[in-house]
Protein backbone atom coordinates (compact mmCIF):
# COMPACT_ATOMS: atom_id res chain seq x y z
CA UNK A 1 0.00 0.00 0.00
CA UNK A 2 1.15 3.57 -0.34
CA UNK A 3 -0.22 6.31 1.66
CA UNK A 4 -0.02 10.18 1.19
CA UNK A 5 -0.44 11.75 4.62
CA UNK A 6 -0.82 15.45 4.56
CA UNK A 7 1.63 16.07 2.28
CA UNK A 8 2.25 19.33 0.25
CA UNK A 9 4.81 20.97 -2.16
CA UNK A 10 6.16 24.64 -3.11
CA UNK A 11 7.97 25.95 -5.94
CA UNK A 12 11.49 28.00 -4.27
CA UNK A 13 9.91 31.01 -4.73
CA UNK A 14 7.02 29.72 -2.86
CA UNK A 15 4.03 28.61 -4.89
CA UNK A 16 2.03 26.26 -3.72
CA UNK A 17 1.44 23.34 -5.93
CA UNK A 18 0.70 20.28 -4.15
CA UNK A 19 -1.57 21.20 -0.93
CA UNK A 20 -1.92 18.62 1.80
CA UNK A 21 -3.17 15.92 -0.71
CA UNK A 22 -3.84 12.37 2.09
CA UNK A 23 -4.50 9.91 -0.45
CA UNK A 24 -4.37 5.92 -0.18
CA UNK A 25 -3.71 3.30 -3.15
CA UNK A 26 -4.44 -0.38 -2.25
CA UNK A 27 -2.23 -2.80 -3.59
CA UNK A 28 -2.80 -4.72 -7.19
CA UNK A 29 -4.78 -2.01 -8.17
CA UNK A 30 -5.24 0.01 -11.26
CA UNK A 31 -5.55 3.80 -10.35
CA UNK A 32 -5.39 6.43 -12.80
CA UNK A 33 -4.96 10.10 -11.77
CA UNK A 34 -7.00 12.63 -14.01
CA UNK A 35 -8.19 16.19 -13.81
CA UNK A 36 -7.30 19.66 -15.39
CA UNK A 37 -3.59 20.84 -16.86
CA UNK A 38 -1.25 22.53 -14.86
CA UNK A 39 -3.46 20.69 -11.69
CA UNK A 40 -0.42 18.87 -9.72
CA UNK A 41 -1.06 15.51 -11.44
CA UNK A 42 2.27 15.19 -12.91
CA UNK A 43 4.03 16.99 -9.78
CA UNK A 44 1.92 14.17 -7.44
CA UNK A 45 3.39 10.97 -9.17
CA UNK A 46 7.26 13.09 -9.18
CA UNK A 47 6.86 13.43 -5.57
CA UNK A 48 5.82 9.89 -4.88
CA UNK A 49 8.74 8.63 -7.02
CA UNK A 50 11.15 11.25 -5.37
CA UNK A 51 12.27 12.86 -8.34
CA UNK A 52 11.14 16.06 -6.47
CA UNK A 53 11.11 16.52 -2.77
CA UNK A 54 7.95 17.23 -0.56
CA UNK A 55 7.54 20.59 1.28
CA UNK A 56 5.86 18.76 4.50
CA UNK A 57 4.03 15.47 4.87
CA UNK A 58 4.74 12.04 5.11
CA UNK A 59 4.63 8.83 2.21
CA UNK A 60 4.73 5.35 3.41
CA UNK A 61 5.03 2.75 0.96
CA UNK A 62 4.36 -0.84 1.65
CA UNK A 63 4.67 0.17 5.78
CA UNK A 64 7.98 1.64 5.55
CA UNK A 65 8.23 5.68 5.63
CA UNK A 66 10.57 6.50 2.46
CA UNK A 67 9.77 10.48 2.74
CA UNK A 68 13.45 11.03 2.91
CA UNK A 69 14.32 8.81 0.41
CA UNK A 70 15.85 9.94 -3.12
CA UNK A 71 14.74 8.76 -6.41
CA UNK A 72 17.33 6.01 -6.61
CA UNK A 73 16.65 4.22 -2.94
CA UNK A 74 12.89 4.97 -3.97
CA UNK A 75 13.21 2.69 -7.24
CA UNK A 76 15.04 0.06 -5.16
CA UNK A 77 12.72 -0.13 -2.70
CA UNK A 78 10.38 -0.71 -5.52
CA UNK A 79 8.75 2.35 -7.69
CA UNK A 80 9.27 2.26 -11.17
CA UNK A 81 8.54 5.70 -12.47
CA UNK A 82 7.78 5.87 -16.84
CA UNK A 83 8.36 9.79 -17.87
CA UNK A 84 6.03 11.67 -20.33
CA UNK A 85 9.28 12.64 -21.91
CA UNK A 86 11.58 9.92 -21.87
CA UNK A 87 15.09 10.75 -21.73
CA UNK A 88 17.99 9.10 -24.55
CA UNK A 89 20.72 6.91 -23.95
CA UNK A 90 23.17 7.45 -26.45
CA UNK A 91 25.64 3.91 -26.70
CA UNK A 92 22.89 1.84 -25.55
CA UNK A 93 20.73 -0.26 -27.59
CA UNK A 94 16.76 -1.34 -26.97
CA UNK A 95 17.62 -4.62 -25.72
CA UNK A 96 20.38 -2.81 -22.94
CA UNK A 97 18.40 -1.24 -21.46
CA UNK A 98 15.41 -3.94 -21.02
CA UNK A 99 18.22 -6.10 -19.39
CA UNK A 100 19.38 -3.48 -17.18
CA UNK A 101 15.67 -2.43 -16.51
CA UNK A 102 14.96 -6.43 -15.86
CA UNK A 103 18.23 -6.65 -13.52
CA UNK A 104 19.08 -9.67 -15.36
CA UNK A 105 19.79 -10.86 -19.09
CA UNK A 106 16.35 -11.29 -20.87
CA UNK A 107 16.30 -13.86 -23.17
CA UNK A 108 15.49 -12.51 -26.74
CA UNK A 109 11.91 -13.99 -26.69
CA UNK A 110 11.20 -12.18 -23.06
CA UNK A 111 12.19 -9.25 -24.63
CA UNK A 112 10.47 -9.36 -27.88
CA UNK A 113 7.21 -10.16 -25.40
CA UNK A 114 7.94 -7.02 -23.72
CA UNK A 115 7.94 -4.81 -26.57
CA UNK A 116 5.06 -6.89 -28.20
CA UNK A 117 3.33 -5.69 -25.90
CA UNK A 118 3.61 -1.47 -25.96
CA UNK A 119 3.55 -2.10 -30.00
CA UNK A 120 7.00 -2.18 -31.73
CA UNK A 121 8.29 -5.31 -33.67
CA UNK A 122 11.62 -6.69 -31.83
CA UNK A 123 13.11 -7.45 -35.11
CA UNK A 124 13.20 -3.80 -35.96
CA UNK A 125 13.83 -2.56 -32.69
CA UNK A 126 15.72 -4.64 -30.18
CA UNK A 127 19.42 -3.69 -31.46
CA UNK A 128 18.40 0.16 -32.33
CA UNK A 129 20.28 2.28 -30.30
CA UNK A 130 18.65 4.90 -28.34
CA UNK A 131 19.94 7.86 -30.43
CA UNK A 132 17.88 10.84 -32.25
CA UNK A 133 17.37 8.32 -34.93
CA UNK A 134 14.31 6.71 -32.61
CA UNK A 135 11.10 8.89 -32.66
CA UNK A 136 9.28 10.55 -29.53
CA UNK A 137 7.01 8.09 -29.86
CA UNK A 138 8.96 5.26 -30.12
CA UNK A 139 11.29 6.59 -27.35
CA UNK A 140 8.43 6.54 -25.01
CA UNK A 141 6.69 3.31 -25.74
CA UNK A 142 10.50 1.87 -25.26
CA UNK A 143 10.84 2.92 -21.74
CA UNK A 144 7.30 2.10 -20.65
CA UNK A 145 8.39 -1.70 -21.81
CA UNK A 146 11.52 -0.38 -19.13
CA UNK A 147 8.90 0.44 -16.63
CA UNK A 148 6.70 -3.39 -17.41
CA UNK A 149 10.65 -5.23 -17.41
CA UNK A 150 10.91 -4.19 -13.86
CA UNK A 151 8.24 -5.74 -12.48
CA UNK A 152 7.95 -3.50 -9.80
CA UNK A 153 5.57 -3.74 -7.30
CA UNK A 154 4.55 0.11 -8.19
CA UNK A 155 4.77 1.39 -11.58
CA UNK A 156 4.03 4.96 -12.10
CA UNK A 157 3.19 6.05 -16.12
CA UNK A 158 2.84 10.00 -16.53
CA UNK A 159 0.32 10.09 -19.92
CA UNK A 160 1.89 6.95 -21.38
CA UNK A 161 -0.37 7.82 -24.33
CA UNK A 162 1.66 11.25 -25.25
CA UNK A 163 3.10 10.78 -28.75
CA UNK A 164 1.67 6.96 -29.44
CA UNK A 165 -0.02 5.86 -32.45
CA UNK A 166 -3.40 4.57 -32.02
CA UNK A 167 -2.68 0.86 -32.55
CA UNK A 168 -0.29 0.87 -30.34
CA UNK A 169 -2.31 3.09 -28.03
CA UNK A 170 -4.82 0.01 -28.02
CA UNK A 171 -1.83 -2.16 -27.44
CA UNK A 172 -1.12 -0.56 -24.40
CA UNK A 173 -4.56 -0.71 -23.10
CA UNK A 174 -4.64 -4.48 -23.19
CA UNK A 175 -1.60 -4.65 -21.64
CA UNK A 176 -2.62 -2.28 -18.82
CA UNK A 177 -5.72 -4.47 -18.40
CA UNK A 178 -3.72 -7.50 -18.43
CA UNK A 179 -1.69 -6.48 -15.80
CA UNK A 180 -4.78 -5.05 -13.27
CA UNK A 181 -6.11 -9.12 -14.23
CA UNK A 182 -3.04 -10.04 -13.07
CA UNK A 183 -2.94 -8.23 -9.97
CA UNK A 184 1.23 -8.52 -9.21
CA UNK A 185 1.37 -4.69 -8.73
CA UNK A 186 0.24 -1.44 -8.55
CA UNK A 187 -0.38 0.68 -11.42
CA UNK A 188 -0.63 4.24 -11.12
CA UNK A 189 -1.76 6.01 -14.52
CA UNK A 190 -1.64 9.57 -15.09
CA UNK A 191 -4.21 9.90 -17.90
CA UNK A 192 -7.06 11.92 -19.45
CA UNK A 193 -7.88 9.18 -22.04
CA UNK A 194 -11.64 7.62 -21.31
CA UNK A 195 -10.40 4.39 -22.76
CA UNK A 196 -7.63 4.40 -19.86
CA UNK A 197 -10.24 5.47 -17.31
CA UNK A 198 -12.82 2.88 -18.01
CA UNK A 199 -10.13 -0.15 -17.09
CA UNK A 200 -9.30 1.65 -13.70
CA UNK A 201 -10.16 0.21 -10.56
CA UNK A 202 -9.75 3.50 -8.65
CA UNK A 203 -10.20 7.27 -9.85
CA UNK A 204 -8.72 10.30 -8.21
CA UNK A 205 -8.99 13.32 -9.88
CA UNK A 206 -6.75 16.68 -8.72
CA UNK A 207 -7.22 20.02 -9.36
CA UNK A 208 -5.49 23.33 -7.92
CA UNK A 209 -3.21 20.86 -6.21
CA UNK A 210 -5.66 18.83 -4.24
CA UNK A 211 -7.78 16.00 -4.23
CA UNK A 212 -11.13 16.71 -5.39
CA UNK A 213 -12.84 13.48 -5.21
CA UNK A 214 -11.58 9.86 -5.37
CA UNK A 215 -13.31 6.29 -5.32
CA UNK A 216 -14.02 3.28 -7.63
CA UNK A 217 -14.59 3.52 -11.29
CA UNK A 218 -18.16 3.18 -11.21
CA UNK A 219 -18.73 5.90 -9.03
CA UNK A 220 -16.25 8.54 -10.36
CA UNK A 221 -16.35 8.02 -13.87
CA UNK A 222 -20.28 9.10 -14.54
CA UNK A 223 -19.90 12.30 -12.74
CA UNK A 224 -16.57 13.07 -14.82
CA UNK A 225 -18.32 12.26 -18.08
CA UNK A 226 -21.30 14.50 -17.51
CA UNK A 227 -19.20 17.18 -15.96
CA UNK A 228 -19.99 17.13 -12.52
CA UNK A 229 -16.92 16.67 -10.84
CA UNK A 230 -14.41 19.45 -9.72
CA UNK A 231 -16.32 22.69 -10.96
CA UNK A 232 -12.73 24.72 -11.72
CA UNK A 233 -12.43 28.38 -12.97
CA UNK A 234 -10.78 28.08 -16.62
CA UNK A 235 -7.53 29.45 -15.67
CA UNK A 236 -6.74 26.31 -12.74
CA UNK A 237 -6.76 29.37 -10.13
CA UNK A 238 -10.00 28.90 -8.03
CA UNK A 239 -13.10 27.52 -8.11
CA UNK A 240 -16.22 28.93 -9.46
CA UNK A 241 -18.66 29.78 -7.10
Amino acid sequence: MLELKNIAWSLPGGEEIIKNIDLKLDDGKLIVVTGPNGGGKTSLAKLIAGIETITSGQIIFDGKDITKLDVTERAKSGIAFAFQQPVRFKGLCVHDVLNLAAGEELAELAACDLLGKVGLCANEYLNRELNSSLSGGEIKRIEIATVLARKAPLSIFDEPEAGIDLWSFSRLVETFENLRKQGTGTLLVISHQERILNIADEIVVIANGRVRTAGPREEILPSLLQGEVAPFCPYGKEERK
